[in-house]
């Protein structure tokens, strides 16, 4: 009787322990839980307290760098903290990109990310070093640019079929410049090739500025570029402007028709500009970013500044840029493959 008296006694008190522990774990993962919930929370409501870097993959001067100075501005009074713009160029956005990836998810460090290096690298690198979608946490897509297709004055051609016509005259003895091996402009020039059946060469530069510097001096017959880059060259006589190379025209350049329009049916480059985190950067700093820069877009001097560059600016959600983002990777990687592009 004293035996069975114990162990009933001692079946309990084992359950009542084995439930205390279980209690007490359980609260110790809602402590810590609320305990994390408190610093995110603190943190995002001292945020920043100390400079934000912007960093650009492309060098000074092009429209990227163009757009992220332009928008790093408003950020630098709306969060009260100099944002400063820091152009790491290389390997066609490979190198910004990177350092952006490998950077600490605390909201201070944020790139200036485009279709070039997200959608195109996607496919065009087979061993890229950063993943475009899992490395990054999306922000807002920032604005939508469209190219323009551009010639050297001198040479004997007002109209795109002119410049076909021609170029197929004179097989691999005409020039496109680009930005670089990879940029968005190099797939245009290669887009270009497949749909006029024209056989020009491509001549890489390191960044839309010496592109264009090419293509005026001569050196280089064409190029497809930006509008923000383009446009005080185009306005000046030094760039002669063909067409646009999207599927709609260009509110700064009305009279000039779209390369759909001219018979390259489909044609369309645009390009766009967009801001992203490291990856693991806390909610509540995207959205704090994702607020401002799009609080920035609905100023007046934004807005017309981005009009007279010929850009289009959008401000979304980070879910709506990361599908976006998906069916980019999708559209530029077919143009790769079927024009066998490399990168360097």
């Amino acid at each position: 009787m004293p035996t069975t008296t114990r162990i009933e006694t001692f079946e309990p008190t084992v359950v009542r322990l084995t439930n205390r522990r279980r209690v007490l774990k359980a609260f110790l993962r809602c402590a810590r839980a609320g305990t994390f919930l408190l610093a995110a929370s603190g943190w995002a409501a001292v945020y920043p307290d100390k400079p934000v870097r912007i960093i650009v993959p492309y060098p000074p001067g092009g429209p990227t760098d163009i757009l992220a100075r332009l928008i790093g501005e408003k950020l630098t009074n709306a969060l009260k903290q100099p944002v400063l713009i820091d152009n790491r160029a290389g390997a066609g956005g490979v190198v910004g990109s990177e350092l952006a990836a490998k950077s600490a998810p605390d909201g201070y460090v944020v790139l200036w990310g485009t279709s070039g290096s997200h959608a195109i690298n996607a496919t065009l690198h087979p061993r890229l070093p950063y993943d475009p979608v899992k490395d990054f946490a999306p922000i807002t897509l920032v604005a939508k640019g469209m190219n323009i297709l551009v010639v050297h004055p001198s040479l004997p051609v007002r109209s795109v079929n002119e410049l076909v016509a021609l170029a197929r005259t004179q097989p691999g003895r005409m020039n496109f410049a680009s930005a670089g091996n990879g940029a968005t402009s190099h797939l245009a020039g290669e887009m270009f090739k497949l749909h006029s059946g024209a056989a020009i060469t491509h001549v890489p530069f390191k960044g839309a500025t010496p592109a264009i510097a090419a293509v005026m001096s001569g050196e280089v017959e064409m190029a497809i570029l930006d509008i923000p880059a383009l446009l005080p060259h185009i306005r000046s006589g030094k760039l002669r402007a063909l067409g646009v190379a999207s599927l709609r025209r260009s509110a700064v350049l009305p009279e000039l028709p779209t390369l759909d329009e001219t018979g390259l049916s489909g044609f369309d480059t645009s390009s766009w500009h967009a801001m992203f985190a490291p990856a693991r950067t806390p909610l509540e700093l995207v959205a704090r970013l994702n607020a401002e820069v799009r609080n920035a877009l609905r100023t007046p001097d934004v807005a017309e500044r981005l009009a007279v560059l010929g850009v289009e600016p959008v401000g979304n959600t980070p879910e709506a840029l990361a599908e976006f983002l998906r069916q980019e990777i999708v559209r530029w990687g077919k143009v790769v493959k079927q024009s066998g592009a490399k990168s360097d």
